[in-house]
């Protein structure tokens, strides 16, 4: 019989029509997402920061711009490079880049759900029967049978209530979480770096202090025995500065186990061995510089602690929708075709050819309760993420009026304490000219050496806070990391590579803090 073209094609021209519609009608089905639109929860923003000082102004506009290398407004250069180092080796920040590689895979799997499964498979297998005898005593003879088969599969499961979409945007919004959670492990990785380092240069400050103490004890204890020697100063006197001298060279030894893990702690967050790592001495000589407060909404988006809150939230959002898509039925378009045939010259024919298609439609008609509970649980799970974020604004604004009021407190109490300085040395030149006078005892000079340096090592200790507060008050502000560095059209983050440990913090991919624009989709 000969093949009749157009015949074939009629029989076919339905079956394609209907294959068609179908997926015209799954497409348009894929638009009703079903579960909540995300918004960002709502949080309580002050209209301004209660500790300021009156010295202190809000940032103006220019400011908002990523500080990037932020440190640098210290224009200390052992920092500068230890920053540096910082950023290019340590393991924390590089345990939180691998973490963000790892979040963007998961978008990239979520994504690949909106897309048919293809799969190829061949197959030549040849085989031998036995004798078999029919019960009308025919027997047939065994034989060799070949088979040679080739065939393409595609599986393709329409995203009918937007569960696939979203996954895919509860994948985004954790993919957007630990590219702020890079950022805060780096901010905090760099603050903690700044804070230990000021903290080691106050130790230094003291060093100098407490050997330059030991100094003049040295000479006042040379001047008892002057005294003692001449006859006009009791033993006890000489016994008396001997023992305040030992006890300031026991505060120097002291003061270098502080600086030694100070030290110890550097090389750790620079990622070097302990072992090989040292910093010269050199005493703390810094003041803070000015570093303009944000505006109170503004904090919404200079803190990454604050935006990985935040897409925490939005990714649970999604989850809500994914679990009451698991309500609907859920439709399968497979198709399937290649060539099969037992004489291999015949295989990549016409005649040995098949095909199959057909769409499958599934739902669940009971399962005791299991969807609705995972539906509860999604919610649950969504109303404590925006606890945790509601709760991390406030923590971020208490970090912010704890370092303005100190550094406010602690600028007016060094004021005072400088004063205090001045006012103690004066008398211990006083009371140490009236010794050697023979005018008062030795237990006087002894009352204004430990005033005179009691205040001095307080002095150095309120410096070496106030820089530490600095840097703590830049911490709190959100230091160089900006959320509008956000692809705003993709919703995407700039993705780090390997490298990404080696870069500076205007380079650090990041979040956005608020909501990202949602398609509307069906509740």
């Amino acid at each position: 019989m000969p093949f009749d073209r157009t015949s074939r094609a009629r029989a076919v021209a339905p079956r394609v029509l209907t294959v068609a519609t179908a997926a015209a009608f799954a497409t348009l089905l894929a638009a009703c997402a079903v579960g909540p639109d995300y918004h960002r929860p709502d949080a309580a923003v002050p209209a301004s920061y209660k500790e300021a000082a009156p010295g202190w102004k809000v940032a103006e506009p220019a400011d908002q711009h990523d500080r990037g290398t932020w440190w640098t407004i210290y224009n200390d250069s052992q920092l500068n490079a230890l920053e540096d180092k910082l950023n290019t080796a340590n393991q924390t920040i590089a345990q939180y880049a691998a973490a963000y590689r790892q979040a963007r895979a998961l978008v990239a799997e979520a994504r690949a759900s909106y897309f048919p499964i293809v799969t190829a498979s061949g197959s030549a297998t040849r085989s031998k029967s036995g004798s078999v005898t029919s019960n009308s005593g025919t027997t047939s003879r065994s034989g060799i049978n070949n088979t040679y088969n080739l065939a393409l599969d595609a599986t393709w499961e329409p995203d009918l209530w937007g569960s696939v979409s979203r996954t895919v945007g509860a994948q985004k919004a954790g993919q957007q979480g630990a590219a702020a959670d890079l950022a805060n492990a780096r901010l905090s990785a760099q603050a903690t770096l700044a804070q230990t380092y000021f903290s080691l240069r106050a130790l230094d400050a003291s060093q100098k202090l407490l050997d330059d103490t030991v100094a003049a004890y040295q000479r006042s204890l040379t001047l008892t025995q002057n005294q003692y020697a001449a006859g006009v100063a009791a033993r006890s006197d000489v016994i008396q500065a001997q023992t305040q001298l030992q006890s300031a060279q026991a505060s120097a030894i002291d003061n270098g186990v502080a600086r030694a893990q100070d030290e110890h702690a550097i090389a750790v967050l620079v990622g070097e061995p302990a072992s090989t790592f040292s910093i010269a001495a050199a005493p703390l000589d810094a003041t803070p510089p000015t570093v303009p407060a944000q505006l109170p909404s503004s904090l919404l988006e200079r803190r990454p602690d604050i935006a990985a809150a935040e897409r925490k939230a939005a990714a649970a959002n999604e989850q809500i929708g994914v679990a009451i898509a698991a309500f609907f039925p859920t439709l399968t378009l497979s198709a399937s075709g290649g060539f099969e045939s037992s004489v291999f010259s015949q295989w990549l024919t016409a005649p040995a050819r098949f095909w199959t298609l057909g769409p499958q439609l599934a739902a669940t008609i009971f399962d005791a309760g299991l969807r609705k509970a995972q539906t509860d649980a999604a919610r649950a799970t969504y109303d404590q993420d925006v606890a945790t974020y509601r709760q991390t604004v406030l923590a971020a604004f208490q970090d912010v009026e704890d370092n303005l009021a100190s550094q406010r407190i602690l600028e007016q109490e060094i004021v005072v304490q400088e004063q205090a300085v001045a006012s103690a040395n004066q008398a211990l030149a006083i009371v140490t000219n009236q010794y050697k006078a023979g005018t008062v005892d030795y237990v006087n000079v002894l009352t204004a050496q430990t005033t005179a340096f009691t205040a001095s090592q307080k002095l150095s200790a309120l410096a070496g806070q106030r820089m530490v507060s600095s840097v703590g008050l830049v911490k709190a502000l959100g230091g160089g990391w900006d959320a509008s560095q956000m692809d705003q059209e993709t919703g995407s983050v700039a993705a780090p590579d390997a490298a990404s440990a080696a870069m500076p913090a205007s380079a650090v991919p990041v979040a956005k803090a608020a909501g990202a624009p949602q398609q509307p989709r069906a509740n």
